[in-house]
């Protein structure tokens, strides 16, 4: 199912339930776990819930509590109505994070993405593999053919990769696919790796083209050329200073083109062999390589999402870009592009979806948003962590937006008790399956909670005024005993490794270890609805600005947990 046969209606009404429960139960979702015994968290609960989960076994709160997907659910005891309510509003109300039919096996594909060691997917080529965890391997695959067909039906063949790293996915969208890429980073160490990585790969398709007995320089036309901009994307700033820096990347791009000669798109399919594993035949791939004049529909696009990687030649060059006023000639010469970002961090998500909507020449978005916590609102305008870039003070904001990344939408901005706290926000960002895994284990990582929980309530006892400090983790602290985990986290709270406290104490909270995994899978169950109102906020924002939108689980939720991709196409002129 997808979000989008939601109605303007329907998507109001979700807003309002998502909002009432939200606010229903702020105290559990901005509650901080490792103050579960400082702030007696438990004690904050109805007592008819803390009868009915403070007896429940890890595997049973999984299939209790937290995995919608359990039909068949066995009660060791009557569960008051209330909780039963929460639950299965949480569960209903939350966009689902499981395409249909799910991502075990990739439809057409002769063989599962992943082997049981989930090292390296067999459906990517393994040229874009090098450098590439399996994480990103399965990402990059799966959005780049996304933005591959999306690009096809809109006749657009120039894609802009906002917050492109090391360049994974500017790599396949330009080798594999065929695309006129530019990647926009503002880390210059990112960039840097990113040409280095283009130049291996351009090496590794050399010696391929050689094994094949091909003769060097054959092919006449050259294949596009993509730009790895130094570059900061301004929340501040207008959609015409984006696109300045896309036309200033084009005018500066000095490319440093493949010392193998180009290559012709179909000729690489054939002889490279890029791709082994794949089941399509010649003229499949060169069906795919059309460009589609049918009418837009982005299900369908989804539902192709599955074909393989096509070969094409690309160099690539590097610019410190800094913002300057834009021209409409420079836009003009730009033409239309498609926009994405995969795991755009914070206000960048939010940022791309506001320039979709006001710049004429981004004709579709793909955003796959992260770190929500990061957001600004007008509570937390300023939320730490955020990325400041060196040569900010160079980038104009006369026509600057001050609008916040939540609520965006006039609609949910008027909702009572829409507010979602820092708290709130950080905890969408866990991952529920990976949780879920590890209680029905019942693995020794559970622990780590009610550690921290404790540490916290001796640090608070010697030092009152010290909340909620960082720890940095301690490696491998479940496999600990509590008194070696506090003599190595206690001096990185600035106090001595020695400090005494009473183990009698100690002992009787660490028996209460299954209280503080139930309590953490409640703020669990709610972060699904958390990121559910977020992401809402943000399809009724392109809606009242008249762009239909899609929410799609792309990625399988046990490799990247922020799994859904918020699609929108602008229709087509009549």
């Amino acid at each position: 199912m997808f979000v989008a046969t939601f109605s303007k209606q329907e998507q109001r009404e979700l807003a309002e339930k998502l909002t009432s429960l939200l606010s229903t139960y702020r105290r559990i979702s901005d509650s901080y776990i490792i103050e579960f015994f400082s702030e007696s968290l438990w004690d904050t609960l109805p007592v008819s819930w803390q009868e009915a989960l403070g007896d429940l076994t890890p595997p049973q709160i999984a299939d209790l509590l937290l995995d919608k997907e359990i039909k068949d659910r066995r009660y060791p005891s009557v569960w008051p109505l209330s909780l039963l309510a929460l639950r299965t509003a949480a569960h209903v109300l939350s966009f689902p994070r499981k395409a249909p039919g799910g991502h075990s096996q990739d439809a057409g594909a002769a063989v599962p993405e992943f082997q049981p060691n989930q090292s390296q997917s067999s459906l990517l080529g393994h040229i874009f593999r090098k450098h590439v965890k399996p994480k990103k391997q399965h990402e990059i695959r799966r959005l780049g053919t996304l933005v591959k067909k999306l690009g096809d039906q809109t006749n657009c063949n120039c894609v802009v990769d906002v917050g492109s790293g090391q360049g994974h996915l500017t790599r396949f969208l330009s080798f594999g696919l065929g695309l006129d890429v530019t990647g926009i980073e503002a880390d210059p160490n990112l960039v840097s790796m990113a040409n280095k990585f283009d130049r291996q790969l351009l090496l590794a398709l050399t010696k391929e083209n050689q094994r094949s007995g091909k003769a060097q320089g054959l092919h006449s036309e050259p294949g596009p050329s993509p730009r790895h901009v130094v570059g900061w994307v301004n929340p501040q700033a207008s959609w015409d200073v984006f696109v300045q820096q896309l036309v200033t990347a084009r005018e500066s791009d000095s490319s440093i083109g493949p010392t193998t000669g180009p290559y012709e798109k179909k000729q690489r399919v054939e002889d490279l062999h890029l791709k082994p594993h794949s089941c399509q035949t010649k003229a499949e791939i060169q069906n795919t390589l059309q460009a589609q004049k049918t009418h837009i529909n982005i299900s369908d696009s989804v539902a192709q999402v599955n074909t393989g990687a096509f070969p094409s030649g690309m160099a690539t060059g590097s610019l410190t870009c800094k913002s300057i006023p834009v021209t409409d000639c420079g836009a003009k010469e730009l033409g239309s592009f498609v926009l994405t970002g995969l795991h755009a961090c914070g206000d960048l998500s939010s940022t791309l979806l506001r320039h979709f909507a006001n710049c004429p020449q981004v004709q579709v978005i793909t955003s796959v948003a992260c770190c929500y916590m990061k957001i600004s609102t007008q509570e937390n305008p300023n939320p730490p962590g955020v990325f400041q870039p060196p040569f900010s003070s160079d980038i104009p904001v006369a026509d600057s937006c001050s609008e916040y990344s939540y609520p965006m939408s006039d609609w949910v901005r008027g909702l009572p008790g829409h507010q979602l706290s820092y708290k709130a926000r950080e905890g969408a960002c866990h991952a529920i399956e990976d949780y879920l895994q590890r209680l029905r284990e019942e693995s020794g990582l559970l622990r780590t909670h009610c550690y921290r929980a404790i540490l916290e309530s001796i640090i608070r006892a010697e030092r009152p005024d010290m909340r909620r400090p960082g720890v940095q983790t301690v490696k491998k602290a479940h496999a600990l005993s509590f008194s070696e985990y506090a003599r190595l986290a206690l001096p990185r709270v600035g106090l001595p490794a020695d400090l005494p406290y009473d183990s009698v104490c100690v002992d009787t909270m660490l028996a209460h270890q299954g209280k503080v995994v139930v309590y953490f899978s409640l703020v669990l169950l709610l972060a699904p609805v958390v990121e559910t109102l977020v992401l809402l906020d943000r399809m009724i924002f392109l809606q009242e600005r008249g762009f239909k939108s899609e929410l799609i689980p792309l990625f399988d939720a046990a490799f990247s947990p922020r799994n859904l991709v918020l699609v929108a196409v602008k229709p087509k002129e009549a």
